[in-house]
């Protein structure tokens, strides 16, 4: 006969599976068992349950007051005419190929030698034939060589081709333009001002590099302080600085989390983070872009049939190619209701978002205790570069022992800090003046001001009106080249995205607002894509523009 279980053992089991289900909302088996509980004790968890209730009530009003992500779509038929395009481009760019593999056409791309031809192919055909074909020809709106601070307005160097943008000669002149392709938020980007003069005074005392790495030689005390100023502008307990920001996601992922981890992350996150969850070995789930109820549901599948001991949403504050914003709090709802670990990165939002510049956060009132890890970088709204990750000081000292940065590259240069730490001083008003606070609140105005405009003009605009990133769909790939040259012929130097940056189906131009625009800046920009909407039809496309016809938009 078998051996029947000992009692304890059930006992254990039956705990873990409590344990499960509570997790799970099946708490309602616990409950039954529990017949041990006062009515004192059950009328303080209804009260307890009505303030909850009246919180939830409260937070869902502050959320009304936010402006929601907006992804108009577009009809069936517009999106298969996209598709047609793309089908023309690629069989004229093979019938291309084709003339050149008989010499009817003169080829200027990289080519195998013969005698090596029998060796593994060195281009994959189907991006080699896009690179050669497609992107070459609209080659002369990207890759623009600048000769000024990106500030509001640059300074780019003319030049001109004459084998169809396989190579460019440069005329000697330049053309000042306004600069809505800087992620400038606030407009610290200056070679003139306090900042700029602090960041040069300090290679006098400093230097400009270690010339080693942290764990040889040490940090300097300029990024000492900067770390420390860091970790009081986020209220936190610590922070530690890197010196690139893609480093700052790509290589400390694997310091975080191992095989026996689960990484839930958007699907439309930043390569770093892709980048950062492959390295580090752990499996990884996508969840739809911002979407809470498939975040939820690979929560609880997960828990359900795995058996993993980390699971740990990966998710960004702003998305640079949508313009959208994270839904945090509901995300830390989730959170904690599933005993999960977050990373937040707020590469595009710490600086720009917030009522003083405190990132999503702040934009959501949220306490930063609730987000286990903290990331951002200088690349954006400090005018400078690296990236920071801030937390718990037992987090932070974990990364400065385990970080592979530590001990394969340098630390941040001591102007870099510089720049930094005085930037973001005067965001934080220690500097004794409000130019900080009336930074943040000019990009705000700026990004609801461009938004609504573009709207109302009949555009259709991804995102939230409170983004400063703003992207105006065009779809089509041949209005990208379009567009950009059009906009530079009116003296505006903006970004066209296409596939493979983007889906294949959502081609668009995208701006990026900054506290150092003027108004007058602005409405130039929106003249020009009155202009060329009108020549190119692609402003008819929103089925809302009654919506923002009548609407008064004040700046």
């Amino acid at each position: 006969m078998s051996k029947l279980p000992e009692p304890h053992c059930i006992n254990n089991f039956t705990r873990q599976l409590m344990e499960r289900t509570d997790i799970l909302e099946c708490a309602w088996n616990k409950q039954e068992q529990e017949n041990g509980d006062n009515e004192d004790e059950e009328e303080g968890s209804i009260n307890k349950g009505k303030n909850e209730s009246n919180a939830n009530i409260e937070t869902d009003q502050k959320t009304r007051e936010r402006s929601p992500n907006e992804f108009e779509k577009i009809s069936y038929w517009r999106v298969l005419s996209v598709y047609v395009c793309w089908v023309i481009l690629f069989l004229f760019g093979y019938f291309r190929e084709f003339l050149r593999n008989f010499g009817l056409e003169k080829s200027y791309a990289e080519a195998e030698l013969e005698k090596q031809k029998h060796f593994p192919p060195l281009f994959n055909d189907i991006e080699s034939v896009y690179k050669r074909n497609c992107y070459m020809r609209v080659r002369d709106v990207f890759e623009r060589p600048i000769a000024s601070t990106p500030g509001a307005k640059v300074n780019l160097l003319d030049r001109y081709t004459e084998d169809h943008n396989w190579s460019f000669k440069f005329t000697g002149t330049q053309t000042e333009v306004i600069n809505v392709a800087s992620y400038n938020y606030l407009g610290f980007a200056q070679n003139e001002g306090v900042c700029a003069e602090a960041a040069a005074a300090k290679i006098d005392e400093e230097g400009i590099s270690n010339c080693s790495t942290i764990h040889e030689f040490g940090r300097s005390l300029s990024q000492d302080r900067l770390e420390m100023l860091v970790a009081k502008f986020l209220n936190v307990d610590d922070s530690i600085c890197f010196s690139m920001g893609f480093a700052t996601n790509s290589m400390n992922a694997p310091s975080l989390v191992d095989k026996n981890s689960l990484i839930i992350s958007d699907e439309l996150n930043h390569a770093s983070l892709i980048l950062g969850c492959r390295l580090s070995g752990a499996n990884t789930k996508v969840f739809k872009h911002n979407d809470m109820a498939s975040l939820e549901t690979i929560l609880r599948d997960s828990i359900a049939y795995g058996n993993l001991k980390t699971l740990r949403p990966y998710t960004k504050g702003i998305y640079s190619m949508e313009g959208s914003i994270a839904n945090l709090a509901r995300i830390i709802e989730l959170k904690k209701k599933y005993g999960a670990y977050l990373y937040l990165d707020e590469a595009h939002s710490i600086g720009a978002m917030g009522r003083s510049g405190r990132g999503m956060v702040e934009y959501w009132d949220c306490n930063p205790k609730d987000i286990d890890i903290l990331m951002g970088t200088f690349t954006k709204s400090f005018g400078s570069v690296g990236g920071y990750i801030a937390g718990s000081k037992k987090v932070i000292d974990h990364l400065r022992v385990c970080s592979p940065t530590g001990y394969y590259s340098s630390p941040m240069s001591p102007p870099i800090c510089e720049q930094v730490y005085k930037s973001m001083s005067i965001i934080m008003g220690l500097d004794g003046t409000n130019d900080g606070q009336s930074r943040v609140d000019r990009l705000a105005r700026n990004s609801r001001y461009l938004r609504l405009r573009l709207k109302q003009q009949g555009y259709i605009v991804y995102g939230s009106d409170d983004s400063p990133v703003v992207p105006v769909l065009l779809y089509y790939p041949s209005f990208c080249g379009f567009y950009g040259r059009e906009m530079l012929a009116r003296g505006i130097a903006a970004v066209v995205v296409s596939f493979p940056a983007t889906v294949m189906t959502e081609g668009r131009i995208r701006f990026c607002l900054s506290a150092a625009h003027t108004k007058e800046q602005l409405d130039q920009v929106l003249q020009a894509m009155a202009e060329i909407g009108v020549e190119s039809w692609s402003s008819s496309f929103s089925k809302n523009k009654k919506v923002y016809e009548n609407m008064n938009i004040q700046w």
